[in-house]
């Protein structure tokens, strides 16, 4: 864990268990126990009884606490193929197997124990609507259009699982800063009404950028800002280096484009890649080798699960993570979060500045040594 811009912004990298900084279980539950007053919380997945019982307890202290998950999560396995006993019709044996759960082992039945204990509680839930993915990651504290002390947002790449949080290399950010809590809460109501993804009715802006002390953040969100287009407009500042780690990354995705032009203006590129994903015919992981982007797969050692950052480190200057991997579909159709720390350029007041670089270098500093500790434990693609 790191704290930067006068403890405004808080980094964590894990899991620990893979020689990374941080428990990121810990991280979420310490975020929510701290809520006083309400807990708005969108995420693609919920499969932590510990985490889930610290929203309880929030619930029994008296917070506000509204939950909005993917659907396709909480689903059963499909029921398989009823044989008729005798004197038993189709259907009557269709509907004698439909109440007994068909149980397999990779259930999802913690998802829906969770579920039905957050219901039993009171906990206001809600699925999602979106024929896609909803991706979302993140929690609102404390914040309902009030400024508290206490108000903050918490996002990232991390799923509230325990893979996601103990197997899975992630990050969270907490923003400590009731102005990026705004458009969080502006697009959790959004997603609550049912205006999901592609379905969005929000009248389109522009992206506003935060000074925190001196550290630009600019927060936008999927499909409606079209994160990619803001995503290369980052890459293209770059002057010398820049390093990723990311789960999804597609050939379909307009950024792979972007790193091989820099790399044809002789940037320094380097990336980790999950291997499940990155091996296959449709990611961006060819392309890049060939055009002599250094690209790296984490070994397969016993406890790691997944490479599933959503992270960007240009120069010394910017960080770019989030929900958001490198698709179309997560740019043009899912529910998706993305932040932008930094800058190179010295900024005016009303686009994020002034800008103190030095803050800004250190940032970079610690997911840069998020991603090298991941290469360190990875081999080269050939």
């Amino acid at each position: 864990m790191a704290k930067f811009a006068d403890n405004k912004i808080e980094a964590f990298a894990g899991p620990y268990e893979l020689g990374a900084s941080d428990n990121l279980e810990d991280v979420i539950i310490n975020f929510i126990d701290g809520a006083k007053k309400s807990m708005f919380i969108a995420v693609q997945e919920l499969d932590s009884e510990p985490i889930a019982q610290a929203i309880i307890d929030a619930k029994w202290r008296g917070v506000d606490v509204r939950i909005i998950l993917e659907q396709d999560y909480l689903a059963s396995d499909k029921i398989p193929k009823a044989k008729p006993k005798e004197s038993e019709t189709q259907a009557e044996a269709a509907r004698r197997v439909q109440w007994n759960e068909y149980r397999r082992p990779k259930t999802q039945k913690t998802n829906r124990d969770i579920l039905s204990a957050l219901l039993r509680n009171s906990v206001d839930v809600k699925a999602d609507y979106n024929p896609k993915i909803f991706h979302q990651k993140f929690i609102i504290r404390d914040y309902e259009g009030k400024k508290r002390s206490t108000s903050a947002v918490l996002t990232g790449s991390t799923n509230f699982t325990y893979t996601g949080t103990h197997k899975n290399y992630n990050h969270i950010v907490i923003f400590h800063e009731y102005r990026i809590c705004r458009p969080y809460l502006l697009e959790f109501e959004e997603i609550r009404s049912g205006n999901f993804g592609a379905l969005s009715l929000r009248e389109k802006s522009i992206p506003k950028t935060y000074n925190l002390n001196g550290v630009p953040v600019r927060i936008l969100f999927s499909p409606d800002d079209s994160p990619e287009l803001e995503i290369v407009k980052q890459m293209l500042k770059c002057r010398n280096r820049l390093d990723f780690s990311i789960f999804t990354f597609s050939a379909s995705s307009g950024i792979d484009d972007a790193m091989v032009m820099l790399r044809a203006a002789e940037r320094e590129i380097q990336g980790v890649f999950d291997p499940g994903q990155g091996k296959m015919d449709w990611a961006a992981t060819h392309w890049l080798h060939n055009e002599g982007i250094k690209v790296y797969f984490p070994q397969k050692k016993p406890g790691f699960g997944k490479l599933h950052h959503k992270l960007m480190v240009i120069d010394e200057d910017i960080v770019v993570g989030g929900s958001f991997n490198y698709t179309a579909p997560a740019n043009d159709y899912n529910d998706e979060n993305v932040f932008v720390i930094g800058s190179p350029f010295d900024l005016p007041a009303r686009k994020g500045g002034p800008v103190d670089h030095a803050e800004c270098a250190k940032i970079t500093a610690f997911f840069r040594g998020a991603i090298n500790q991941i290469i360190q434990n990875s081999d080269r693609y050939e």
